[in-house]
């Protein structure tokens, strides 16, 4: 069998087998996905093109069946593998009758779990079948593409993914920064280290400093016990900061240090902490503007641009929009019609006309709803209004005061049918007055 570099889901409430798990399967070249809980797994699969499931039964809230039974009915081209500590027979027949391919029991050798991903593959005939475009691989996450503006992208993607060079993502809201970040991180040598995403817009300005480096215990009110913070959960991995513009200037300054000196200090502690992460900042804001400002630092702007990464807007990749609305089509049809869902190419042509003010966000959720609305295939009908031909009717130009009351003198008496003595009474006006206007 070719072991390409599938995506692989792991669920488990148990971290030890997570990692057992994650370094079996990396060991394979499968990258991995890891979810603690099933609620934390359905966010993964409503975003990430997932090649196989692997599941714990035994789980809190809601059990490892739940999971299988609502794959096998939103996803049903991923096939399922089962692992748990808890065989019985009722259990064994459940697993079956719910899809699933295999049944491990732990402890399992490595060599039991490969040849039951070998088995979970084989078996899964419509896998092979699914309508996936040529461009869209695995190497670069969610991202698809094939215009001259997107592997501009990609080749820098290709430089910096196995270095740790500091790295700024500028674009548009909506573009994808985000889903750059993510393919640098996974594209790389890093790939198995932590991903940790900030949203800094996100987090109020008195706890930045606390939630990105972390606090001792007694540093302030509420502080009970030591916790790390965003650098130090991302140790040797990669540091994602999104709208980094919005950052205060006491923790612009503390980034500043963590770039230069690679070393970072808790809130309300004086010991220095190394820290050896990658870090990856985007923002849809013009930071030029905001250090003439003066709510942004200069010599941090410059610490971060050491590598910086355009994203076009949507509308500089207009030959992308076929292949980005395939994979929504199949992402919003099979989870919200259990199929397989395709577009006519009228339709497709108005989606290729309109100019996307909110970029590939607003592509998704306009092929979402079209998805929701069509009966199998997305017609014109099915898309919003704003898309289609608009007729832009001329402002009326700026005309005398005696033009303007000529005109609507003329319309009364057309409503009047000549009538002056009703056409005053309109104008709230006498006759001799009419008659003088009239002439």
């Amino acid at each position: 069998m070719d072991l390409r570099k599938e995506n692989i889901l792991i669920v488990d409430d148990d971290i030890d087998i997570l990692e057992l798990l994650q370094r079996h399967l990396q060991a394979m070249d499968y990258h991995t996905y890891k979810a603690v809980s099933v609620k934390e797994a359905l966010f993964i699969l409503k975003d990430t093109y997932i090649d196989l499931l692997i599941t714990d039964i035994q789980m809190p809230e809601i059990d490892g069946l739940q999971l299988l039974k609502f794959t096998n009915e939103h996803y049903p081209e991923i096939p399922k593998l089962v692992v748990t500590g808890y065989p019985s027979v009722e259990d064994s027949l459940e697993v079956i009758k719910s899809g699933a391919t295999d049944y491990l029991t732990k402890p399992f050798t490595k060599s039991e779990l490969k040849k039951a991903i070998e088995k979970a593959f084989e078996q899964n005939a419509t896998r092979k079948n699914r309508t996936v475009p040529s461009t869209h691989t695995n190497l670069y996450s969610d991202m698809v593409g094939e215009s001259a503006a997107f592997k501009k992208v990609t080749n820098i993607i290709e430089r910096v993914k196995d270095n740790k060079a500091t790295i700024i993502i500028t674009g548009e809201s909506g573009t994808g920064k985000e889903l750059v970040a993510r393919a640098i991180h996974y594209s790389g040598k890093f790939s198995r280290e932590p991903f940790i995403a900030v949203n800094c817009g996100a987090i109020p300005e008195n706890l930045q400093e606390a939630e990105l480096f972390g606090y001792i215990k007694g540093a302030f009110t509420g502080a009970n016990e030591n916790r790390n913070g965003f650098f130090q959960a991302a140790k040797g991995g990669t540091l994602f900061l999104d709208e980094i513009g919005t950052a205060s200037l006491a923790v612009q300054t503390k980034l500043l240090r963590a770039l230069q000196e690679k070393e970072i200090t808790r809130v309300g502690s004086q010991k220095v902490e190394k820290v050896d992460i990658r870090i990856i900042a985007a923002t849809n804001a013009n930071l030029k503007d905001e250090i003439k400002n003066g709510t942004f630092r200069e010599d941090l702007y410059y610490r971060l641009t050491v590598v910086e990464i355009k994203v076009p807007p949507l509308r500089e990749r207009k030959s992308d929009i076929a292949i980005l609305t395939e994979k929504f089509i199949r992402k919003y049809g099979i989870e919200f019609k259990d199929r397989l869902v395709r577009i006519a190419p009228e339709a497709l042509q108005i989606l290729e006309r309109y100019n996307w003010p909110g970029n590939i966000r607003e592509l998704e959720n306009i092929v979402q709803r079209a998805v929701i609305m069509c009966d199998g295939i997305i017609k014109v009908k099915d898309l919003p209004d704003i898309l289609k031909y608009q007729i832009n009717f001329p402002e009326n130009e700026l005309r005398p005061l005696h033009e303007m009351e000529k005109e609507y003198i003329q319309r009364v008496l057309v409503h009047t049918e000549g009538n002056k003595t009703k056409a005053a009474q309109i104008l709230q006006i006498d006759r001799k007055t009419l008659r003088e206007k009239l002439k």
